[in-house]
């Protein structure tokens, strides 16, 4: 026997020994995506690896799309905020640029995602309740009043009336002075996870797809620093999906998506350094971990065997990353701070480009300022104290965690074989595919919570009442929904009738044919027509999509 051999008989009859007084830690534990975790991990289970783990900032990027990653420069800190009307968001985004965000990132509110003024019958009750309002270009110069959008980066999440509010933005870009080439930020722009998590859609998945793309080619030229999509598994794992159905229904919605541009005629390296992803991250720890690195190493395969992607960015898998919204607990709500500080751990040494840490009260309200800088420091904290970021990829190397990170990405693999075979991401979502998996997913999660299987504590265990003090919860004024009524009627009576109407009727038209609708969008909004109004248009010509 040899000496290996031997230590490896000496430790197993430790841990039988050991097991004899903690006999319910024999059980067998699996990760959240249900991939066995063994007791230990040992060079012999990622054979093979040494040779592809490579360098950072180099293919496949496993360790990073950076060769010196957070020792050069730290994560973008951009906080996800928006609520009420746009002055009150523009006081929140100025309140978090002061204490040290260094990235803004809108939240819309319902009507304001699915083409709805504030004055439709359909947005009653919904005004500013989930994020900010913006039905017109007014709205759009409140919200980034005294804010240099030549010099800041912003994050819109929105899909289906994404061109619309990219528009809105060049428009109040130009007008302030800024040069369009120097526009830096996302619009999330990615419609296919709307059918199949979200729900925020408006149009059939084939127009809504012209639509994505015609944004992407107008960004290739107009807004080159601008990442004209960001592709989302957050909302996937929000409705319930486990981390590897998150990259694999994110991926497959991501090559619709390049696939539909390369139809438009651009070379894959034209756009390709452009997408960005968008990926939730939990408590799992060292599953979110490799979730990343594997994350990283399968859209580097994917861009540079399947598309022959030249450009190394065009392989690079930028990212940012929201700590789990649907890991927070109304009960016992200051376990949450906890939780995300975890949860943000994760994402920095599975190496993120951006972070939103979510605030502990989210479970009950929108966050308080308070909350709001809360989870900021919570950032901060992890940046400057803890020393994760003085080494790259810190966890390289961790059997547990290459394991994992080979195991993600086969039952990735085996997935998007099985969506090509079907057709793809948007024959999947029509046949209802992703749906499905999904729904078994949440399913099994919500039984394993309610049997106690599964433990989330101050919920099915650690629950007892220990007389939470009350918090000061942000709430939404009701006037707001009044005030945004008052300035769209104001609005309308003030505008140029006739111009407006001949932009949106010179949509229409377009709208018809293949040319590109964002110009011409722009145009309607140079008039002062409504989100709604140009929505509405959009629907009279392409429908609307029916679950």
């Amino acid at each position: 026997m040899s000496s290996n051999e031997q230590s490896r008989d000496a430790w197993e009859k430790a841990v039988e020994k050991a097991l004899e007084q903690t006999p319910e830690r024999r059980q067998e534990f699996q990760s959240t995506s249900g991939i066995p975790i063994k007791r230990l991990y040992e060079n012999s289970d990622i054979s093979g690896t040494e040779e592809s783990l490579g360098y950072p900032g180099a293919f496949p990027f496993t360790r990073g799309i950076q060769p010196t990653m957070y020792r050069g420069r730290l994560w973008t800190m951009r906080q996800y905020a928006g609520f009420g009307t746009a002055e009150e968001s523009n006081k929140r985004y100025h309140y978090l640029l002061d204490r040290g965000q260094t990235g803004l990132s809108v939240a819309f509110d319902l009507p304001t995602q699915i083409g709805y003024d504030s004055d439709h019958a359909a947005a009653m009750g919904e005004v500013g309740r989930v994020g900010v309002a913006v039905s017109s270009l007014e709205d759009m110069e409140r919200l980034f009043r005294g804010i240099p959008l030549d010099k800041i980066s912003t994050s819109m999440t929105i899909s289906a009336t994404a061109a619309i509010l990219l528009a809105f933005y060049i428009v109040v870009a130009r007008r302030n002075g800024c040069e369009e080439k120097l526009l830096q930020g996302t619009v999330q722009n990615d419609i296919l996870k709307e059918y199949v998590a979200r729900g925020t859609y408006i149009y059939p998945p084939r127009p809504s797809m012209r639509l994505i793309t015609d944004v992407i080619v107008y960004c290739k030229d107009a807004l080159p620093r601008w990442n004209s999509i960001s592709i989302s598994g957050y909302h996937i794992r929000e409705a319930g999906a486990t981390a590897v159905q998150e990259l694999a229904f994110t991926f497959a919605n991501a090559l619709a998506y390049v696939d539909a541009t390369l139809e438009r005629g651009l070379a894959i390296d034209e756009f390709a350094p452009r997408l960005s992803f968008f990926w939730d991250c939990h408590s799992s720890f060292f599953e979110e971990v490799a979730k990343f690195r594997a994350a990283r190493r399968i859209w580097a395969t994917l861009m540079k065997d399947k598309y022959g992607a030249k450009n190394p960015r065009s392989q690079m898998l930028r990212f940012h990353t929201q700590t789990a919204g649907c890991s927070l607990t109304a009960q016992q709500p200051e376990n949450n701070t906890v939780r995300v500080a975890l949860q943000a751990m994760a994402a920095v040494l599975g190496g993120t480009q951006s972070l939103h840490t979510n605030a502990f009260d989210e479970a009950l309200s929108l966050p308080s300022d308070q909350s709001a800088r809360l989870a900021l420091r919570t950032q901060q904290i992890i940046a400057y104290e803890s020393e994760v970021a003085d080494t790259i990829d810190p966890l390289a190397g961790s059997y547990y965690v290459e394991a994992l990170t080979l195991e993600i990405e086969s039952r990735v693999e085996t997935y998007l074989k099985r969506i090509e075979e079907m057709g793809g991401a948007i024959a999947a979502v029509e046949a209802h595919y992703f749906q499905e998996e999904i729904a078994r997913e949440a399913y099994r999660h919500q039984k394993e919570v309610e049997s106690g299987e599964r433990v989330i504590v101050g919920v099915n265990r650690f629950d007892e009442d220990e007389g939470d003090e009350k918090l000061a919860l942000l709430k939404v004024d009701p006037a707001v929904e009044e005030k945004q009524r008052k300035q769209l009627h104001e609005l309308r009576a003030r505008r140029d009738k006739t111009k407006v109407d001949n932009s949106l009727n010179h949509l229409k038209k377009k709208a018809q044919t293949e040319e590109n609708l964002l110009p011409i969008i722009i145009d309607c909004a140079l008039c002062d027509a409504t989100l709604g109004e140009i929505s509405d248009v959009l629907r009279d010509v392409w429908g609307e999509y029916k679950e």
